[in-house]
């Protein structure tokens, strides 16, 4: 099968197209003949050499994906070759075919197709993990998400505003903010030409927000303390200017603020498939009655992952990066 290796670290020029042999699936997996496959930042960490896989898992980058089911492990009971189903992976995504625990798999929700629910798993396990699960968001409360109109901030923008949370959102352009508040944010603030910590403090009348979802870190952490309401929480999700900052204890004891985080790779089947069925009850009905969307930028075919990634670390897109492999 084809599939896309990552030759060592680097750039994107390290990322090739080679033929693997088709993986077979153990007891409790499912082989899946993908269609398409999300392509998320992890993937560039791992080409960069920044975010390897976890033990046992494929090096085959790529941790989401739609298809049908063509064979299952012998102890598989819920799936059938044939079904139609979206994935979340550990890796092994940007291939022809692709290992799936039968846990992590999901019908694919009415009237989507495989490019659409490609863009699902990844980024909406991450969402809710995180902000519904770590981050306890509830109706009536306020949010601040940076990168709105990334995969996971259009996301999270939707979702949030679905369950009567108020969202703020960060993003780089007067027309990324743009797309945000019509998508159903109440206020996005260009970091480029505002200071999101005097738009947030503004935007609440100087309460500050409930709830921040952050994937920058870095020179961020110290801002977002100070954009959090009182016994406000700060999830973590991603370190894209450094693991390292300055923090201000007092600010957090004297706020009395949560400040936590989490990888979603690394956890184990049994935690993401709670989430799995918690999406499935609560996130479903949403995308079958088109509350809620998915925003896809662009589609590229696996032979063009180069272009794809490029695409992502350049940041001028809104919403998923997808690719087609059938």
């Amino acid at each position: 099968m084809r599939a896309i290796k990552i030759s060592k670290a680097g750039d994107a020029d390290v990322l090739q197209l080679v033929d693997v042999e088709k993986p077979v699936p153990d007891e409790h997996q499912v082989l899946i003949k993908v269609a398409a496959a999300g392509i998320n930042r992890p993937d560039i960490m791992q080409r960069q050499g920044l975010y390897p896989p976890p033990p046992g898992a494929s090096e085959i980058p790529g941790l989401e994906v739609a298809g049908v089911i063509v064979e299952t492990g012998k102890n598989v009971k819920q799936w059938r070759p044939g079904d139609k189903v979206c994935a979340l992976l550990t890796g092994g995504g940007y291939a022809e075919y692709c290992l799936a625990s039968e846990m992590l798999c999901l019908p694919i929700p009415a009237g989507l197709d495989f490019i659409q629910a490609a863009a699902i798993p990844e980024t909406f396990f991450t969402v809710w993990s995180n902000v519904f699960d770590r981050g306890q968001i509830k109706p009536g409360e306020t949010i601040l998400v940076h990168g709105g109109s990334s995969g996971i901030g259009t996301a999270a923008i939707q979702l949030c505003t679905a369950f009567d949370a108020t969202v703020f959102v960060t993003a780089g352009s007067d027309e990324k903010c743009d797309f945000c508040v019509n998508l159903g944010a109440e206020a996005a603030i260009n970091y480029k030409k505002q200071d999101f910590v005097d738009e947030v403090m503004r935007l609440t009348h100087h309460k500050g927000v409930d709830l921040v979802l952050d994937m920058v870190a870095g020179d961020y952490f110290p801002k977002n303390i100070k954009c959090l309401a009182d016994d406000g929480r700060l999830v973590q999700i991603a370190i894209q200017h450094g693991a390292k900052s300055e923090i201000n204890l007092w600010k957090i004891m004297s706020k009395r603020l949560t400040v936590t985080g989490s990888t979603l790779r690394s956890r184990n089947d049994e935690f993401k498939a709670g989430v799995a069925r918690k999406l499935q009850k609560k996130v479903w009905p949403l995308f079958e009655s088109g509350k809620i969307k998915l925003v896809i930028e662009q589609t590229f075919p696996l032979d063009e992952v180069q272009n794809a990634q490029q695409l992502m670390e350049k940041g001028d897109h809104k919403g998923k990066i997808v690719l087609l492999v059938e």
